[in-house]
């Protein structure tokens, strides 16, 4: 009965705040004196530093839709509207990046300015060959990873795992033909089977195959630091249940 309970209370907010348009005309006055319509955007939201913060690595040529899943996920609220997470993009510098699919995207924090992150999820390209050897986003990641509760790897990502050393001796997963190789070039890791795996867990390591797969990883996190009841609200205000029995 709670179960079903939460599940109509959820599906009631999730009604109220999302399917229908927010239209605010409010009217302000202007230095002259005139009315004039307020379009200021209302749901632009500062860093609150009480809250756990999830970092979001960025760097030229980055997958955005890996990128998207995990705010996606964390950036919802919980089914009474509060949001719990901080979600940030980082990159070497405060200078735009550009995406694998062409998307410029300004970082909110460099490596120098970052804040101290709760979970740490780093993305994939198609060609790693210049992050792989980049020692600025290997030491970045390294750093981090002393103060993470998480450290959360997407396809390739899992490169920057390997490249970085932090995960020697945990399992670790990658794309959907890529764990022979990532075997080869850090044999210290523990390389599932990208064939049957998707998304494996070890202690504070997690990784999935990425693309659509980068929900998984973010949702169980999620479930992990909150509940499974806010993690199913989630999913419901993703209509995640939408992408099965289409017909």
């Amino acid at each position: 009965m709670k179960k079903t309970a939460f599940l109509l209370n959820a599906l009631l907010v999730f009604i109220l705040i999302s399917c229908s348009p927010v239209t605010s005309n409010k009217e302000i006055e202007n230095e002259e004196g005139e009315n004039i319509v307020e379009t200021q955007s209302k749901h632009i939201r500062t860093f609150n530093p009480e809250l756990p913060t999830i970092g979001l690595l960025m760097y030229d040529g980055v997958l955005q839709g890996e990128v998207i899943a995990t705010s996606d996920v964390f950036a919802k609220p919980t089914v009474d509207g509060q949001h719990i997470f901080n979600v940030i993009t980082i990159a070497e510098t405060e200078l735009p990046i550009t995406t694998e699919e062409g998307v410029r995207i300004i970082p909110d924090y460099s490596f120098e300015n970052c804040p101290d992150l709760t979970a740490l999820f780093i993305p994939s390209a198609y060609d790693m060959y210049a992050q792989v050897h980049n020692e600025n986003i290997i030491d970045f990641i390294r750093a981090k990873n002393e103060e993470t509760e998480y450290t959360v790897s997407n396809c390739a990502g899992a490169q920057l795992i390997g490249a970085s050393g932090i995960a020697d001796g945990h399992k670790i997963v990658t794309w959907i033909g890529g764990g022979e190789q990532l075997q080869k070039d850090y044999p210290n890791l523990i390389v599932q089977d990208d064939s049957v795996v998707t998304f494996v867990e070890d202690g504070k390591f997690s990784s999935s195959n990425g693309n659509l797969a980068s929900y998984i990883s973010a949702l169980n996190l999620l479930e992990k630091m909150t509940s499974a009841d806010h993690r199913e609200f989630v999913e419901s205000y993703l209509y995640l249940d939408r992408l099965q029995n289409w017909e």
